[in-house]
């Protein structure tokens, strides 16, 4: 009898042995696999971006993404990560509440130089985690690319794209996108798909950085009224910014914490960053509806199909921060609002004279900082975090000091960065240069060597 019992045990814990092998390589594929659905987010903005440029400058555009792209992998290996684990709870970098953060867990967790940050057949998780915070690094380092094409210089660009990529987002997770962040613990903040501290982080950074770069020749009047300065092609752009919402299903995914490992919040279920329960399903409701409401509002007073993709890619925005409280009507309706007051948005900062190419920080910036604060609007008194009695809600005044952060953690580097390269004459290309375009001055290849229809070639 007790042989029995013990080989009953023995089985009974060999099931559990590989049932808990099994859910380890699933969370491991789980995260695995969002890496390759967010580098079509790269995709996206390779041909967004060069279709909306002219043909003079195409490759220098898409040049521009490649390298923003590249540089974050080093650069968040080395510190962009520790960052994250490190600063939660303030440049002290003092260890938070859940014990998860500070200077040594950082050292434990992130050191580039320590053993955890390679191969190791014993860790299913490490390797994952960080490539999916790196491909959410490219992104935000990619939102500021497109505003500035045209005229900027590369090595300024890279520059740029490793401070917004792999510290300025990184710093804005770490308070806003962690259990132990401080805005989490203090505000109520609360940001599911990280619309404040990812796109309005790198859409107010683009304004910074705009501000100094100045408006692409030809752009302004002499009475300061504004020309449109047409890419080449639309369609493309248009297909691009298709791809960036295909790619933007593995960065929501990414953001879903897998159940059932050392690591997780639930034995059981998927929850949110912030350990508040939530599942797939839920979350495929809210995309569609958001990413329809966007369309529907920019089309409904634009007609335009530039701004009908943008508002796909804005209507996400407006509703990422409640993707995992909103009810399906309510994400197209905080979508719908925001994708409407979108294009008046981008005229007021075209009137301003202020010259974002492709409309990066009313996208990003304006609609960033919109949806933070609609959730303060609609789940005030909503758990921020999951946890027992005493953990912060969301509040309207949390959720509006938060955009107001996020948008000073953007605004204030990239502004202060682009004034010092301004400074020393490396901010942006000569003007025989730019006008003559920044492919034949600056590139060893010919986007179209055997030339391009001229009607596809926009007058200068």
């Amino acid at each position: 009898m007790e042989e029995q019992i013990a080989k009953l045990a023995a089985e009974v814990a060999a099931l559990k042995a590989a049932n808990a092998t099994g859910n380890t390589i699933t969370a491991e594929m789980y995260y695995y696999v969002t890496i390759p659905l967010m580098v079509l987010i790269h995709v996206g903005f390779l041909g967004y971006e060069m279709g909306a440029t002219r043909t003079k400058n195409v490759l220098a555009s898409g040049i521009k993404n490649i390298l923003a792209f590249a540089f974050m992998v080093p650069t968040f290996y080395y510190f962009g990560w520790f960052v994250y684990w490190a600063f939660p709870t303030g440049f002290d970098m003092s260890a938070g509440p859940n014990g998860i953060s500070g200077w040594a867990y950082a050292v434990g967790a992130a050191n580039p130089v320590g053993a955890v940050m390679g191969p190791n057949l014993a860790d299913n998780a490490t390797g994952v985690f960080w490539g999916a915070f790196t491909l959410f690094a490219a992104t935000t380092a990619s939102i500021m690319s497109g505003a500035v094409i045209e005229r900027i210089r590369l090595v300024a660009f890279v520059i740029l794209a490793i401070v917004l990529g792999s510290f300025a987002w990184v710093v804005a997770a770490a308070w806003g996108w962690h259990a132990d962040g401080w805005m989490v613990q203090k505000l109520g903040y609360h940001d599911f798909g990280a619309a404040g501290l990812v796109h309005s982080v790198a859409g107010f950074f683009a304004l910074g950085v705009l501000i100094h770069l100045g408006p692409r020749i030809g752009k302004y009047n002499a009475d300061g009224s504004a020309n449109h300065i047409a890419g080449h092609n639309l369609p493309l752009t248009l297909i691009g910014l298709m791809l960036i919402i295909v790619g933007f299903w593995g960065f929501l995914m990414a953001c879903l914490i897998f159940p059932g490992e050392a690591w997780s919040w639930s034995a059981t279920e998927l929850t949110s960053i912030y350990g508040t329960p939530m599942t797939l399903s839920a979350i495929t409701f809210n995309i569609l509806m958001a990413f329809a409401g966007g369309i529907i509002g920019a089309w409904a007073v634009t007609r335009d199909p530039f701004w009908m993709m943008s508002g796909a890619l804005g209507g996400i925005i407006c509703a990422a921060p409640g993707l995992d409280l909103y009810w399906p009507p309510m994400a197209f309706a905080v979508a719908f609002v925001g994708c409407v007051l979108m294009p008046y948005s981008a005229k007021w900062v075209e009137k301003m004279g202020i010259d974002d190419a492709v409309g990066a920080f009313t996208v990003h910036g304006v609609l960033g900082a919109y949806a933070v604060i609609m959730l303060g609007v609609f789940a005030s008194g909503y758990p921020a975090l999951s946890g027992d009695a005493g953990v912060a809600t969301i509040t309207l005044w949390g959720q509006f000091v938060g955009a107001i952060i996020m948008a000073l953690l953007g605004f204030v580097p990239g502004y202060l960065f682009a004034w010092l390269f301004k400074a020393m004459g490396i901010l942006r290309v000569g003007e025989a240069a730019e006008i003559a375009g920044l492919d034949p001055t600056k590139v060893p290849a010919s986007a179209y060597p055997e030339g391009i229809p001229a009607s596809a070639a926009p007058a200068e």
